[in-house]
This record gives structure tokens, sequence and C-alpha cells, in this order.
């Protein structure tokens, strides 16, 4: 099952409490954003987890460094914990190196512990990429380069059939509401250049005008890293949520109102 692709479309839809049974009664409303919001977890703590999904988040994406299999023991348990807030949630594994020990028996497991997808930079082998595990999806860290050559480049990724998404490892500034259309050019050529859907990291504190500008590369997710508090987490989560649906419902207005004057 595509579990980015509903995460993505999913989020642009709103979804009513109402339902079957127990569950479906006390399922709260969700209003339709304008992106889909990925938390990251820099530690795999299944209180961090739960809580995140508890404040809106959509999804949860964790890091290992490919060599410590030991903490991946907690990560079942983290999985298991944000369930039981969202039953959908899409979690991934953002994997930094340990690439010897990597083997199609490994993301067998990290199928196992729950997992959906699997983000690699680069870097990585490229053998990972013929190791097509179902259910288990492969997403690619695109970072920004300079050279007008490097859309090229980037575009060859699109050979490779079981690429599901890619990160836009683009490292924006803190300035980004003041970035100009040739700024933002640049960044959408490699964008356009890779087609994938797209997840991008954006800064806790991103304003209106942020967020509209980043909408302009066209990504279907934004991550937002976690604060070692998980207090000041769920303020910045449920900040970013807001953020979001008030843009999408923008945008649906400005819609709406030019299709009346026509």
């Amino acid at each position: 099952m595509a579990k980015l692709h509903d995460l993505f479309t999913q989020a642009r839809r709103a979804q009513s409490s109402g339902g079957i049974g127990f569950v479906g009664k006390n399922k709260p409303v969700t209003k339709p954003r304008a992106a889909a919001l990925i938390v990251e977890l820099p530690d795999i703590d299944a209180g961090e987890a739960e809580s995140a999904i508890k404040s809106g988040a959509d999804g949860l994406l964790f890091t290992w460094d490919g060599n410590d299999a030991s903490t991946l023991e907690s990560l079942k348990e983290a999985i298991d914990a944000a369930q039981t807030s969202e039953e959908k949630v899409v979690s991934g594994l953002c994997i930094s190196g340990g690439w010897e020990n990597l083997e199609r028996e490994s993301f067998e497991h990290l199928k196992e512990l729950g997992v959906n997808y699997v983000l690699l930079p680069l870097e990585a082998p490229a053998r990972l990429l013929s190791l097509q595990i179902k259910d288990l999806e492969l997403a690619i860290a695109i970072p920004m380069r300079p050279g007008d050559m490097y859309p090229i480049f980037i575009r060859n990724l699109t050979a490779f059939d079981n690429i599901t998404a890619v990160r836009l490892d683009f490292s924006l500034t803190d300035e980004i509401s003041t970035m100009s259309i040739e700024d933002v050019l640049h960044y959408r050529a490699v964008r356009e250049a890779v087609r994938f859907p797209a997840i991008l990291n954006v800064q806790s504190d991103l304003d209106e005008a942020g967020a509209y500008t980043l909408l302009t590369l066209g990504v279907q997710a934004m991550i937002l890293t976690a604060s070692k508090s998980k207090e000041t987490t769920q303020k910045q989560i449920k900040a970013l949520r807001e953020l979001l649906e008030k843009v999408h419902q923008e945008e649906k207005d400005s819609k709406v109102g030019l299709t009346s004057k026509q």
C-alpha cells in the first residue's frame, strides 16, 4: 500500500468525527491543510512519538545511524504508541550510515517494526535502490547544489521506479518570506527535475508569508524537527498545523473568488 501517497492526499481532505463504533465517534474533526505535517524525532522515544501525533502531526520520521542495531529495539514500541492515537500514522526511518550492514533482511526487519518508508541520502549505496520490499517505500534526500547542470544531473533519479518521494534537503535560510522570484526559481528547477512528491524541512517559527513561499516549491509535506522539550514541540506542531489549515482555506477562498468573477 502507498502509505506516503495516502499521507499526502489525506492532508488536503477534511475528515469528520462521525464513524462506526466507539472509536469512530471519538475521532476529532480534522481540517484540510496545504501540506501534511511530519515530525522528525532525533531520539526514538514512545512518549515523544505519541505526543507528536496527539498534537496534530500526520506522520513521524525517526533517525538511525545504521550501526547500532540495539537502538531499533525501541522503534516498534514508539510506533505502536503513536498508533494508539492514530491507527493510520505513517512512520519513516532516516538512515545516515552503516551501509555495509544493510541488506534485504535489514529492510524486512524494519517493516516488521512498523516502518512504512526508508529515507536515504545520495551517498547511500546504489544497490539499495534495487531492494524492493513489499509495503516498505523508499525516499531519497536531495541536497541543493550550485551549478546550472545540477537539475539535469538530479533528473536521472526519475529512472528509478521504486522511489516514492524525495526530501528536499535545501537548508533554506530563516528569511524565507523575503526570497525573490529568482531565488525560488533556482530551487524550483531542482524540484521540477525530480518530479516525485516532495517533503521539505521547515523552521518552527514559520510565518504565513514563509509558508506561501515554501508552497511555491510544490511540496506535499513539511518536516518539523522536534524540540528537546516535549511541551515546546507540542506548541510548535499545533501552531504549524493551524498555519497550514489557514493557508489552505485562503487558497480555496481565492480560487472560489476567481471562479465567481468569470
